[in-house]
């Protein structure tokens, strides 16, 4: 189970749909992270991906 509390200081994230995400700092909650590409010859910052990003389930509401 991810601890979304942690905040790990080493990795400055804003992506606040990503369940890895410390839901009180823009820090990954993660102790490690994956960074790929999606080209063959990345030459900029938008060639590159994290690939440990998972998408955050909706937060379910009580009836």
């Amino acid at each position: 189970m991810i601890d979304n509390n942690y905040a790990n200081k080493c990795i400055v994230c804003n992506v606040t749909n990503c369940k890895n995400h410390n839901s009180s700092k823009n820090y990954c909650s993660l102790e490690t992270i994956r960074v790929g590409t999606h080209e063959p010859d990345p030459t900029a910052n938008p060639c590159t991906d994290c690939k440990s990003f998972e998408l955050k389930e909706p937060e379910s509401f009580l009836e």
